[in-house]
């Protein structure tokens, strides 16, 4: 068998990176570690070849948008953040970097192209409903008396945006304004040992480029929509199995791995023909780079560590960020939602961002449908 590297693989297919690692994660091209260095991949050549084929002649501009609408090449431009060569950044920076010293706060300055210090309401929700409930509650509330994003100026929505967050933020993260954000989760779920490891994960997961509750955002936004039901559309998305809840499905395998073993466990799942949820990300070939940062940083629950050591060597792909969040949560005996939550406060700086990037474009986003239906007569 031979085989291409990444530099090598993209030269004969004339497209980006992010492409590249599309079509693996479709199954398109097949990849395995570079022996002479695990950090990197290598790409089987008939593989590449055979697709470097198809692709010389010009394709369908429906076929085009269908592939790029699905872990595809972009979509629309930004200036917030990207995946480039394993790596995340939010507007040129280095996330993994960040995680060691910022706070959410400071991201939210960062993202928002802010010229001062962020000014958050603090105190407690409304103590009849649960965290997330109270933060769907509050935006819902917001959402039809704010004003309309559509005409008008960043500052303005800069304003708005600082306050849409500061509604979020007291739902999902009661206490004084003065604490930060970081600390008044920890000092609610009575572990402040946790707290640093909080932040790190609230920078991690601020933004994510278009991921499926950011892009809701933005079509929001798009249609001149207020901020805040900009922020309720993308946290009604990001509570899907397939995003923000991708960690309940983290929870079920190391469940199952207690009962009947690890690699009985992931075995099972691949037996089943079932992905195994804690491991891979089709942006990280050579493993998640938000995991990365955030595994360092503790140790790993034993069962953890054995379904780890066991997904990984029998699926061949790196734990990812899900599986290092419920980890972290596991280790530090947060409460069941804590990921959800965590997740759900943090990815509103980045709703809020692609809203007001959105929204200052004045454009619309309104694709079209391939109409696969019965015939129109």
């Amino acid at each position: 068998m031979s085989w291409l590297t990444a530099e090598q693989a993209l030269t004969l297919l004339g497209t980006k990176t992010q492409t590249l690692y599309a079509n693996v994660s479709r199954g398109r091209i097949r990849a395995k570690p570079d022996p002479a260095d695990t950090r990197r991949s290598l790409y089987f050549t008939d593989d590449v070849k055979r697709l470097a084929a198809r692709h010389a002649g010009r394709r369908k501009t429906e076929t085009v948008a269908a592939e790029a609408i699905q872990w595809g090449d972009p979509v629309l431009p930004s200036a917030l953040s990207t995946v480039s060569d394993g790596r995340l950044f939010y507007r040129g920076q280095d996330v993994a970097k960040l995680a060691e010293h910022a706070t959410l706060e400071e991201i939210a300055v960062l993202l928002w192209d802010m010229k001062r210090p962020l000014r958050l309401e603090g105190q407690g929700g409304d103590k009849r409903l649960p965290a997330l409930s109270a933060a769907f509650s509050a935006l819902a509330g917001r959402a039809t008396t704010d004003l309309p994003s559509l005409g008008r100026s960043l500052p303005a929505l800069q304003n708005e945006a600082e306050s849409v967050f500061g509604t979020v933020a007291v739902a999902l993260a009661p206490g004084a304004s003065t604490v930060p954000l970081h600390e008044r989760l920890a000092t609610a779920w009575n572990r402040p040992d946790a707290s640093d490891l909080i932040r790190r994960c609230l920078v991690l997961f601020a933004d994510h480029e278009l991921n499926a509750s950011t892009f809701t955002a933005r079509i929001t936004a798009s249609a001149g929509a207020t901020l805040s039901a900009a922020a309720l559309s993308g946290l009604a998305t990001l509570t899907g199995p397939l995003h923000g809840g991708a960690w309940q499905s983290v929870r079920t395998l190391v469940t199952r791995a207690a009962a009947i073993g690890a690699e009985e466990a992931v075995r099972g799942y691949l037996a089943e023909g079932r992905p195994v949820p804690a491991v891979g990300h089709p942006f990280y070939p050579d493993g998640d780079a938000r995991a990365k940062a955030l595994l360092a940083c503790f140790i790993l629950p034993p069962l953890f560590a054995e379904v780890r050591s066991v997904a990984e060597d029998l699926v061949g792909e790196r734990v990812n960020v899900d599986f290092a969040l419920t980890a972290m949560t596991s280790a530090y005996h947060l409460p069941e939602d804590a990921p959800l939550i965590i997740f759900a406060l943090a990815r509103t700086v980045g709703w809020l961002a692609h809203a007001m990037e959105q929204a200052t474009s004045g454009h619309l986003i309104r694709p079209r449908a391939r109409y696969v239906g019965p015939p129109v007569e």
